[in-house]
C-alpha cells in the first residue's frame, strides 16, 4: 500500500499534472512536491560577475522554487507537503525519495523512505533530449522504489 509519495515539480504544467495524478490516484497517501535548486543553472559560476552574484542567483531561485511549490500544491485538491532543496535534480531526487536527510536548504528530512515517485516527462526526443538529458529516464532507471512517469 502506497503511504508517502514524492512528486518531483519543475514549474511546467506537465509537472503540476504529475501531482493532480498523484493525490487522484493515492488519495489517502501523504503527497510530498519536491522542487530542486540546481546550482548548474547559475549564470554567475564559481567566480561570480560580482560581489554577491552568486547570492543574489541562489535567492532569486529559491524564491521562484517557493512560488513553484505553493502553485502546485494550490493546484491539487487536498494536502499536499512541500520541500525544496539545492543539487543536481537526479541525485537529490533519489536521495530525498530514499528517506535521507535535507541535502540543501530545504525541510528536514524524516528518515523514512518514500514509497513511490511521481514525475513528469516532457517527452523530448532526438537531439535535444542527448543534450538536455532526461531527469525522468535518470530516475527510472536509478530509483529504488516504484515510479510513475506521467506523459
Amino acid at each position: 500500500m502506497t503511504k508517502r509519495i514524492l512528486v518531483a515539480v519543475d514549474g511546467s504544467e506537465e509537472a503540476i499534472e504529475a501531482l493532480r495524478f498523484a493525490a487522484t490516484e493515492w488519495p489517502d497517501a501523504d503527497v510530498t512536491a519536491l522542487h530542486v535548486i540546481n546550482p548548474a543553472d547559475s549564470t554567475t559560476g564559481a567566480e561570480g560577475g560580482f560581489p554577491g552574484a552568486v547570492d543574489q542567483w541562489f535567492d532569486s531561485a529559491k524564491g521562484r522554487g517557493e512560488r513553484i511549490l505553493r502553485e502546485a500544491s494550490e493546484a491539487v485538491d487536498g494536502d499536499v507537503d512541500t520541500r525544496l532543496e539545492v543539487g543536481r535534480p537526479t541525485a537529490t531526487i533519489l536521495t530525498v525519495a530514499g528517506g535521507e536527510a535535507a541535502v540543501g536548504d530545504g525541510a528536514e528530512g524524516t528518515g523514512a523512505p518514500f514509497d513511490h515517485l511521481v514525475l513528469a516527462s516532457r517527452g523530448r526526443t532526438g537531439l535535444s533530449r542527448i543534450l538536455l538529458g532526461s531527469v525522468a529516464e535518470a530516475v527510472v532507471r536509478r530509483a529504488e522504489v516504484p515510479v510513475t512517469v506521467v506523459r
